[in-house]
């Protein structure tokens, strides 16, 4: 029989090797790139988030519309059936009927010369757009970490089932030679139920890893709206594992108070809210009109019946607020409570914002020793079981240890993979943080990837 750690070696190394060559071979596989090409078209939150910004952005034409010209015009036609009582010369009493049309047209231009309150608007729709703008900014960047999640996710699945499948054939070889052995006389009926055991676990673990493999599946399917067959591999000669540069956390740290789309939207809310208390101030101050009408109107009144009258008029309107019940001082403490509440959440903001950095660039730059050190790990795994292989033959080993050996051989594999997938994920967590460019991020993780062109 072949030893187990090569044989294990050649049943890892032949499914991945299959995967790389489906990777290649199919058109339908998709790398990280692609997915998330197809998420920046297909996902609703992203969708939905376009559709925000491109509301928040009419608010800048809306407040400029109340510094330009308004204009308006009415015009109107009446049938009056008008009866008037009253006494005649004797002192009685007579009632008359009147019937006529009467009508009237106007055209009014209204300039603002002086509106405080307005000019205060115009200013802080330009915040509000910026907001917009950033949170926008913040979804794109918050697509990369998703779409990174349930790309790696998904890998993860596949890596987890591949290794399993390989225990589970292992384990059906070992339960053969140990019933071969026990038949021969060199073996014993504890070896063939040790294997038999573990058989039926790895039978089990692969029932789980189908489960979570479609699971991440779906997950990403739903994510870009569209099946997915296959996604391309990692391909681990060409991931580089490097720490952040620069190698300095508060660096990292002020760069993401200064870049991050988070940080951006909530100062431009805050920018917003000292608008508005600006505004809310400016309700004491008087307001200036420039004011042109032309108008004209026929039999306006019973007094006037069959006239016309043509009335051309320009000036200035002047509105000075005395009193309206209190109402502006009450939107002053209101704006005055909002713009504290904006300044707050901004701290705790900025402070959230420090822990996250500091994960991440501790994921990023631990990772990279913990990648090693499981390398190094599965190598000495490896060798464990080369060990306990031989040790088996010469007699001073029996078969529990070797499946203890193999299987520690596995667990090593598996942590491997996973670190390797958090080191990545901390990488593109961290550049989402500092608001880096998102293309960048997608590019190279891409460049990690099996079949992929460089």
């Amino acid at each position: 029989m072949q030893s187990v750690p090569n044989f294990l070696k050649n049943v890892v190394a032949g499914a991945l090797a299959a995967s790389a060559m489906a990777v290649c071979a199919q058109t339908s596989v998709m790398d990280f790139k692609q997915v998330y090409q197809a998420a920046l078209e297909q996902d609703a939150n992203i969708r939905a988030s376009r559709a925000a910004a491109d509301s928040g952005r009419e608010r800048l034409p809306q407040a400029r519309a109340g510094l330009l010209p308004q204009v308006s015009a009415n015009a109107g036609r009446n049938f009056n059936d008008l009866n008037s009582t009253s006494p005649n010369i004797l002192g009685a009493l007579t009632t008359t009927n009147d019937k006529y049309f009467s009508d009237n047209r106007a055209v009014q231009l209204r300039q603002p010369l002086m509106n405080m309150q307005r000019w205060l608007q115009f200013e802080q729709a330009k915040s509000m757009v910026a907001e917009s703008e950033a949170s926008l900014d913040r979804d794109l960047q918050n697509l990369v970490v998703r779409v990174a999640g349930a790309y790696f996710e998904y890998l993860m699945a596949d890596e987890q089932l591949e290794l399993v499948l390989a225990q589970k054939k292992l384990y059906t070889s070992l339960v053969d030679a140990a019933k071969k052995g026990l038949a021969a006389g060199s073996g014993t009926r504890t070896d063939i139920d040790d294997a038999q055991a573990r058989l039926d676990m790895a039978s089990a673990q692969e029932l789980e890893a189908r489960q979570n493999q479609d699971q991440t599946r779906r997950q990403l399917e739903v994510l870009i709206n569209q099946p997915v067959s296959s996604v391309a591999k990692l391909n681990v000669s060409a991931l580089k594992l490097v720490g952040p540069e620069p190698a300095n956390l508060d660096a990292w740290t002020l760069k993401a108070e200064q870049n991050s789309p988070e940080m951006k939207a909530m100062q431009a809310r805050l920018d917003a809210a000292r608008r508005e208390v600006s505004k809310s101030q400016a309700g004491h101050l008087p307001t200036l009109d420039a004011v042109a009408q032309w108008s004209n109107s026929g039999s306006e009144n019973i007094t006037r019946i069959n006239s016309r009258y043509e009335n051309k008029s320009i000036g200035l309107q002047l509105n000075v607020p005395l009193f309206s019940g209190g109402y502006v001082n009450s939107t002053i403490r209101q704006a005055v409570a909002e713009q504290t509440r904006a300044e707050e959440t901004l701290e705790a903001l900025r402070r959230d914002l420090g822990v996250r950095v500091h994960k991440e660039f501790r994921g990023v730059t631990e990772g990279v020793l913990r990648v090693r050190a499981l390398e190094q790990a599965v190598r000495s795994a490896e060798q464990m079981m080369q060990s306990t292989q031989m040790s088996l033959k010469a007699g001073s080993r029996t078969q529990l240890d070797v499946l203890n050996a193999q299987q520690q051989y596995t667990m090593a594999l598996r942590d491997l993979a996973q670190a390797r997938f958090v080191y990545l994920m901390s990488k593109v967590k961290l550049a989402s943080l500092a608001g880096d460019d998102a293309v960048v991020s997608v590019d190279a993780v891409n460049a990690s990837l099996v079949g992929v062109a460089k």
